[in-house]
């Protein structure tokens, strides 16, 4: 194994290194989840840890990035997806599918960072997924967990999600224990609906080859042979994410999604989300996405408000620093 090098960059003083970097520097995190490497900033200096074709990649990013500032463009999501991938761009967009079984028998990237999400599904085989509501970053797990089934590649798709909301209320509301965790887990059915024929998700539901459960049902059990899908990550604690990670068996998959700007959480506990981005970061076969308020693909007005929560978060934790 090759020893990691280090090296210093410097960014020429006319760019905005903020604007590089990122809101919360998800720029940063992007090109290290893609590249590999590890990246330090401070001001508009970088230091740059890794092999040295990753410390060369790198510097080819942050190079590209620059030459689009100069030139006045908006360092969109499209933009660094272009960045780390050279001349590639929509023409990739347009030919990333997700063949599936449902009326419109495929699932297409509707953005670059789609389409890169969409390789770290495929090149890992645990892939965490993190960003605002409506970049897709569920549904397209679900197609390719869907996808995967198909193509005979794992035995059973497994979906799962943290009833957190529930809480106390859970007593409260009418049926059974399933009954009433169903209402929670109604997204992961609505878009299993969407990409698989109605009658032949009712067989897979019947002969376990779906199945859909709140997080706690998870303990004790090894999940092997399968596409394994968290989502609402964001509400799992710390234990509760080493739980299902350590479920993982043999030709076991799993992406774990979650936006990290709405945890339902009690305030003294912290995220399983947020913590697992420091300490699987190291972790070869682990690959970290990071959508962006611009990826959000819903309603225009969805971004708008994204950002402008996102402004606002920036606000209050510069009045607290102030203090």
């Amino acid at each position: 194994m090759k020893r990691p090098q280090t090296r210093k960059l410097t960014l020429d003083e006319s760019i905005d290194a903020a604007t590089i970097y990122g809101v919360y520097d998800d720029h940063l995190r992007r090109i290290e989840a893609a590249i590999g490497v590890q990246i330090a900033a401070r001001g508009h200096h970088l230091t740059l840890t890794g092999t040295a074709d990753q410390i060369q990649q790198a510097e080819t990013v942050f190079s590209r990035l620059c030459t689009r500032l100069r030139r006045g463009d908006r360092l969109t999501s499209e933009a660094i997806a272009h960045a780390l991938h050279g001349q590639t761009g929509e023409a990739d967009v347009a030919v990333t599918s997700i063949p599936v079984a449902g009326p419109r028998r495929a699932i297409t990237a509707k953005t670059a960072a789609q389409a890169e999400y969409i390789a770290q599904i495929r090149k890992y085989e645990v892939v965490v997924g993190i960003g605002p509501a409506g970049t897709g970053k569920t549904y397209l797990a679900m197609a390719m967990a869907v996808s995967a089934f198909l193509r005979r590649e794992v035995g059973r798709i497994i979906l799962t999600r943290p009833a957190v909301e529930a809480g106390e209320r859970l007593g409260f509301l009418p049926g059974d224990l399933a009954e009433k965790v169903n209402p929670y887990l109604r997204p992961l059915y609505d878009a299993l609906h969407d990409m698989v024929e109605p009658e032949r998700v009712r067989q897979m539901l019947e002969r376990g080859d779906i199945e859909i459960a709140p997080l706690a049902f998870m303990r004790g059990r090894t999940m092997a042979d399968a596409f394994i899908i968290l989502d609402e990550a964001q509400n799992t604690t710390p234990e509760q994410m080493k739980m299902f990670l350590t479920r993982m068996g043999p030709n076991a998959r799993a992406v774990i999604t979650g936006d990290v700007t709405q945890i339902d959480l009690p305030p003294t506990q912290p995220s399983g989300l947020i913590e697992i981005q420091t300490v699987l970061k190291s972790i070869t076969g682990i690959g970290f996405f990071y959508f962006t308020a611009q990826d959000v693909i819903r309603h225009r007005l969805v971004q708008e408000i994204v950002k402008a929560y996102a402004r606002h978060a920036e606000k209050k934790t510069a009045a607290r620093k102030a203090k």
